[in-house]
C-alpha cells in the first residue's frame, strides 16, 4: 500500500495542479485541458487531472477518413493514450471561404469511440518549412500570398512571414477550426493544437525582399530587451533572431486569435540543429522555434504555452541535450515527433526523467510508410513492441505519474553509444544505471568475458526516477541496472535497501505491491530486464 507519506505528495501535487493558473486564463469549465507549472516544473491537465501524453503520430498523408481504419489499430497495438494527427489547410478551405470539416468530424468520432485523446497539428503556411498544405488557390496566386526573396530578387519557395494577406487567410481557416472544435468537442477529446509545423526556412535565413531588408536594417523590438540593430544585437545569429521574431509573431496572432474563441493549449514545434554547435551554424530551420532563439520565440508568441523540439538523432548525448535545452522554467518539455525506430524508444525514459509532458514516435500507421533514416526501415511487430511494451508499463499510472513528477524530483537515463554508467546525485543519494550486465554478477565479473550479455552492444535500455522523498524512489524502467549509493557518505556509514516493491498505482492513485525483492533480486542492483516499476526505500547502517 501506499505510505502516507507517498498519499499526502501525491494529494499535494494535484492540489498545486489545480491551484496553479496558466499563463492565459483558462474558461469557467474546469474540464478544459491546460498547463500548469510548479517550481519549474509542468504538467498537463485534462479533466482537471495531471495528463501524461504517451503518444502516435501518424504519417502526414494518413489526415482522410478513409485512412483512419489504418490508423487507430496501431494506436491501440501501442497502448497510447494520444494520437497526433494533421488537419490540413487545403482540406478544411479547399475552396476560398467555404469551410469542410468532415475528417475532423470522423476523426472526433474515431477517438471518442476509443477514448482517446488528440493533438491536432494544423499545417498552414509552414510545414516543414514549405507551403506544401496551403490551399491551392493560395498557391497559386503569389502576388496575394507572396514567397520569400532571394538575395538576387528571385523568388524563394517559402511563404513569407511578412505578408499580411497570408496571415489573414491562414487566421481566418484556423479560427474557424477552432470554432468548429468548441462545438463539437465538449468532451475535450482535443487536448492540445499545435499552430504549423516545423516553420521557418532552408536555403536562407530570411526574407529578402526589400520590405523585409528595410525591417533588417531598423532597432529591435523592444520586447526582446535587446539595443541597437538586429546585426548589432545579435550577431552571428542576426538573421535567424530576426526571422524567429516575425515567424515568431505571425504565428502568435493565429494562435492568439483561435484562443479567442477556443482556449485549449497551444504550441509549436522545431526543426533542430545539432545542440553541440555554434549558434547560428547549428543546421536547424531559420526563423523556427530553434534553440539557440527560444527566448525570441518566447517574446514573440506568449499564446503558445511552449515550444517543443522534434528529435530524430539516435545519439543519447544529443537527445539529452535536446532535452536539457527545452526543458526549461518558462518551457514545459515534450517531444511531440521523434523516430519510430526501435532504439528511440529508449529515450522515453529520458523525457519522463526530465518531467516531460508528452512523447511521439512519428509515422506509426499501417498505411505502408517509413521515413528512414529518419525512423525504421519497416514498423514490423518488433518495432511496434519496442514502444509498446513500455507504454504499457506506464498507460495505467500515466496520471499518477504525472502528478508526482509535478511535485518532486525527477531524472532520466537511457543507454549512451559507449555502454558506459551515468549517474545522478538526488539528496544525498547518488543513482547509477548500468548496462548490458546479466542480473547475477558484476562488470568485471568474468563470465561476462566469456558470455556477454545480448544487449551489450544494442541501443537498449533505461530508466526514469522520482525521488518521491529524502530515501523514497519511484523508478520505472527496461533493459538497465539501477544502483542506489551514499553520494557523499559519513565515516563509517554505508547505505542499503530498506524495501524493494515491485507493482504498480490503482485508479485512485493508491501503490498497490505485486511483490517484495530481496536476496537474489537485488543483491546486484535493481535489474530490469523488461519494463518494470519499483518503489524502493534507502537507508544506512554502521
Amino acid at each position: 500500500m501506499m505510505t502516507s507519506r507517498g498519499k499526502r505528495a501525491l494529494v499535494a501535487a494535484l492540489a498545486c495542479a489545480a491551484s496553479v493558473m496558466p499563463a492565459i486564463a483558462a474558461p469557467a469549465t474546469s474540464s478544459v485541458p491546460r498547463i500548469v507549472s510548479r517550481d519549474g516544473r509542468h504538467a498537463l491537465m485534462v479533466d482537471g487531472a495531471p495528463f501524461l501524453m504517451l503518444g502516435v503520430q501518424a504519417n502526414n498523408s494518413s489526415n482522410y477518413p478513409e485512412m483512419l481504419p489504418k490508423v487507430w489499430p496501431m494506436v491501440e497495438r501501442l497502448h497510447a493514450n494520444t494520437l497526433e494527427i494533421p488537419v490540413a489547410w487545403e482540406q478544411v478551405e479547399p475552396v476560398e471561404g467555404r469551410f469542410d470539416f468532415t475528417y475532423v468530424d470522423a476523426l472526433l468520432a474515431g477517438a471518442r469511440a476509443r477514448n482517446l485523446r488528440l493533438v491536432l497539428l494544423w499545417f498552414g503556411t509552414w510545414k516543414n518549412t514549405s507551403p506544401g498544405y496551403v490551399p491551392a488557390w493560395v498557391k497559386t496566386d503569389g502576388r496575394r500570398f507572396p514567397r520569400m526573396r532571394k538575395a538576387d530578387g528571385s523568388t524563394h519557395y517559402a511563404l513569407s512571414p511578412h505578408s499580411r494577406t497570408t496571415l489573414e487567410a491562414d487566421k481566418r481557416a484556423f479560427v474557424a477550426l477552432m470554432r468548429h472544435l468548441r462545438d463539437a468537442d465538449p468532451d475535450h477529446r482535443v487536448i492540445m493544437v499545435q499552430v504549423e509545423n516545423e516553420s521557418g526556412v532552408y536555403g536562407q535565413n530570411r526574407d529578402m525582399a526589400p520590405a523585409a531588408q528595410a525591417l533588417f536594417r531598423g532597432p529591435v523590438p523592444a520586447a526582446l530587451r535587446k539595443r541597437g540593430s538586429w546585426t548589432e544585437a545579435y550577431g552571428k545569429l542576426a538573421e535567424a533572431a530576426f526571422n524567429s521574431w516575425h515567424v515568431g509573431r505571425y504565428i502568435d496572432e493565429i494562435a492568439a486569435a483561435g484562443r479567442a474563441v477556443h482556449d485549449v493549449p497551444m504550441y509549436t514545434n522545431a526543426a533542430v540543429g545539432s545542440p553541440f554547435a555554434t549558434p547560428g551554424e547549428d543546421g536547424g530551420a531559420s526563423g523556427g522555434p530553434n534553440w539557440p532563439v527560444i527566448d525570441a520565440w518566447k517574446a514573440a508568441a506568449p499564446h503558445l504555452d511552449l515550444v517543443a523540439p522534434d528529435i530524430y538523432n539516435r545519439d543519447a548525448r544529443a537527445y539529452a541535450e535536446y532535452l536539457r535545452l527545452y526543458d526549461r522554467p518558462d518551457n514545459a518539455l515534450m517531444v511531440p515527433e521523434t523516430g519510430n525506430a526501435a532504439d528511440y524508444a529508449r529515450f522515453l525514459w529520458t523525457v519522463l526523467g526530465r518531467g516531460g509532458i508528452g512523447f511521439a514516435p512519428f509515422g506509426f500507421d499501417d498505411t505502408g510508410y517509413v521515413n528512414y533514416p529518419l525512423g525504421t526501415k519497416v514498423v514490423d511487430a518488433a518495432t511496434v513492441e519496442a514502444f509498446a511494451e513500455k507504454y504499457a508499463l506506464i498507460a495505467p499510472i500515466a496520471s499518477t505519474w504525472a502528478g508526482l513528477a509535478l511535485a518532486h524530483p525527477t531524472w532520466g537515463s537511457a543507454k549512451p553509444a559507449d555502454g558506459g554508467d551515468q549517474t545522478m546525485v538526488m539528496g544525498r543519494w547518488r543513482v547509477t544505471t548500468q548496462y548490458g550486465l546479466w542480473q547475477f554478477g558484476e562488470k568485471d565479473s568474468p563470465w561476462l568475458k566469456t558470455d556477454p550479455h545480448p544487449t551489450k552492444d544494442q541501443p537498449v535500455g533505461g530508466a526514469a526516477v522520482i525521488q518521491l522523498a529524502p530515501d523514497e524512489f519511484l523508478i520505472a524502467g527496461s533493459d538497465v541496472r539501477v544502483r542506489l549509493d551514499l553520494a557523499t557518505p559519513v565515516k563509517g556509514d554505508s547505505s542499503q535497501l530498506l524495501r524493494v516493491e515491485e507493482g504498480s498505482y490503482d485508479a485512485a492513485g493508491t501503490w498497490r505491491r505485486l511483490r517484495v525483492l530481496n536476496g537474489d533480486q537485488t543483491d546486484y542492483g535493481l535489474n530490469f530486464t523488461r519494463p518494470m516499476l519499483i518503489r524502493v526505500t534507502m537507508g544506512t547502517y554502521r
